[in-house]
Formats: structure tokens, C-alpha cells, sequence
């Protein structure tokens, strides 16, 4: 029996034409095949957090695991069946994704439903319908939370790991420092993508600043601004613009679970978790979310454990078990 491999393919973006940042049409695409054949097997998507690529899930790591290697022992160990992976580079130039429609950092819900999923499953002959699941952390659980709710015509299946949520928790906070940051580059969003870019050590406030400017390209992108970003405030007083601020709400998961509930309920899986240290404040998010969708009657798996939003990988020797028996079953 020949052992798991990793095969990189690439997808050309039609989806993705026209984005503001700049974003490459021709994406990255690692696949995950596990041993003993690839035909006929679930597909599932690793979805990264920001400022990450897909492509640092297959590196090999120092004193750990990098993710082929969790999915070898997990499959090895009967934990799970086995699946083929994708881990696609998403990566765009204000630093992540969060895997959603935006005329500035691109069409990436179109890329990845429309272009990436069947391009591998022509390709390896895994997925189809029912047998599709997608997983991430923080902007990736986004991602995951964000595609199952939207897309479960393409997913069957879905975990978040420290998933953004509840945002007047998660980005008040860097609003002020990301403004400070602006102010510092003369107000210039392409000056201070630039410092990022070029810099030898960009600052933790500078990074954060980067965050926040990737964040309003995504949840309320503006065309005729400068890499299409608009903060959702006064540049003076810092005060919110509520019609611009009540756009990013609009795209908080705890608020989409009512307009999405059938959607979720049809999931053959759904698993959120979260630590209960994580210092951005998503566990309260989280416990917002487990409460909306009890009320909204979908079915889901739960978790809190003890740590904080950093180096959590190992939280996926639950997910990726979950997510596979939920695949795989009658």
C-alpha cells in the first residue's frame, strides 16, 4: 500500500479577476491524499487564519505536526477515515482573508465553491455532494462558520476553531489603534500596506493596523477608496460611522444565524470551539453563538478547553474526526 502524498495543483481564477488589492489569479492548491487510494473519499477544505497561506499547513514543523502528519496518525490510528485535504494559499496582499465575496479583495466564496471544489474533484475524483466539509481557525472559522451558512448547497460539513465573531468584542478594540497607525503614514491605507510589505519589522500595532484595514476591505468594501478601504470612523475623533459600521455587523456569524438556521440545520455537522483564555475575546462570541443556534434548533458539537487563541492545532484531533465520521456516515 503506497503511503499519503502531497500533490500541489494550480487553479486559475476567473472569480478573483478585477479585485482591488491586486490578489493573483493563478492560486496554490495542496492536496492531502492519504494512503491506500484517493477515489470516492471526502473532501475537505483547511481554511487559514490571517496572515497565513494554506501552503504553511504542509510545512514540515519543528517539535510538532504539521497537519498531513496529524491526518496520517489520526487516520492510522482508526481515529478517523480517511479524506483527501485541501490547503489552498489565500493569502492576499492586506495580510488574510476571510474567504468572502469583495469587489476589493476579491471574489474568494466564488473561488473557492465555483473554481477550487470541482477543479479537485475532477482532478482526485473525492467530494461530491453530501461528502464535502471545510474547517478553520479564527479568520479561517470564519471562513468556515461564513461557508456553511451561505453555501451548504456545496458544504456538508463544518468546524470553527476561535472563529471571529461578535465584533464590537473582537474589533472595537484595534479601531483606535489602526487609526493612530493611519495617521502615522499620512492617512495613506497604500502607505501603510506598504510599511507592512517592506518593513524589517513591523510593529505589533502596525500589524494589528493591517488587520483592521483587511477588514474593512471584506466587510464593507469601498470602490472609489484607495485599495477599496473605508474605516467605519471618524479619522479625527474616531468615532463610529454607524451606516458604515452597521455593514460589518451585518456579516457578525452570531447575527447571521437566524437568517441562516435551515441552511445549518441541514448540516450533517457542525462543531465550534474555543478557548476560554483567547485574547481576543472570541469565547464570548462563541458561547453568544452556541446560545443562537440552541435557539434556532441546529444540531452542533460544543467546546471550551483551557488555552487561549495561540498555536491550538491540536484541537484538530477533534474536528478532523468529526468532520470525517460526519462525511462518511449512513
Amino acid at each position: 500500500m503506497l503511503g499519503s502524498s502531497i500533490e500541489r495543483i494550480t487553479v486559475t481564477s476567473e472569480a478573483l479577476r478585477g479585485n482591488l488589492v491586486g490578489a493573483a489569479l493563478e492560486r496554490t492548491v495542496d492536496v492531502y491524499l492519504p494512503a491506500g487510494g484517493r477515489r470516492d473519499l471526502p473532501l475537505l477544505v483547511d481554511l487559514v487564519g490571517f496572515s497565513g497561506s494554506g501552503l504553511s499547513h504542509t510545512n514540515w514543523r519543528a517539535f510538532g505536526e504539521h497537519v498531513p502528519a496529524r491526518l496520517d496518525r489520526l487516520i492510522a490510528a482508526g481515529a478517523m477515515p480517511p479524506v483527501v485535504v485541501a490547503f489552498p494559499d489565500c493569502f492576499t496582499r492586506l495580510g488574510g482573508n476571510q474567504y468572502i465575496d469583495s469587489v476589493a479583495v476579491g471574489r474568494w466564496e466564488h473561488f473557492l465553491c465555483a473554481e477550487m471544489v470541482p477543479a479537485l474533484e475532477a482532478r482526485f475524483g473525492c467530494g461530491g455532494a453530501g461528502r464535502r466539509g471545510v474547517f478553520g481557525k479564527s479568520s479561517g472559522g470564519y471562513g468556515a462558520l461564513i461557508h456553511a451558512m451561505r453555501h451548504a448547497d456545496v458544504w456538508s460539513a463544518a468546524a470553527c476553531h476561535s472563529g471571529d465573531m461578535a465584533f464590537e468584542l473582537s474589533y472595537l478594540f484595534d479601531l483606535p489603534r489602526c487609526v493612530r497607525e493611519l495617521t502615522a503614514h499620512g492617512g495613506s491605507v497604500e502607505a501603510l500596506v506598504a510599511a507592512v510589505e517592506h518593513g524589517t519589522k513591523p510593529s505589533d500595532d502596525l500589524q494589528h493596523a493591517l488587520e483592521i484595514v483587511a477588514m474593512a476591505a471584506t466587510y464593507d468594501p469601498d470602490p472609489s477608496a484607495p485599495l477599496g478601504v473605508r474605516l467605519p470612523v471618524d479619522l479625527e475623533t474616531c468615532e463610529l460611522i454607524d451606516e458604515r459600521w452597521q455593514r460589518w455587523l451585518a456579516w457578525d456569524p452570531v447575527r447571521m444565524v437566524d437568517a441562516h438556521a435551515e441552511a445549518l440545520r441541514s448540516l450533517k455537522g457542525l462543531y465550534v470551539d474555543c478557548g476560554r483564555r483567547d485574547q481576543y475575546n472570541l469565547v464570548y462570541g462563541a458561547r453568544r453563538l452556541h446560545r443562537e443556534l440552541d435557539r434556532a434548533g441546529v444540531v452542533h458539537l460544543y467546546e471550551e478547553f483551557d488555552d487561549d487563541h495561540t498555536a491550538i492545532d491540536y484541537r484538530m484531533d477533534d474536528s478532523l474526526p468529526f468532520l470525517a465520521r460526519a462525511l462518511t456516515a449512513s
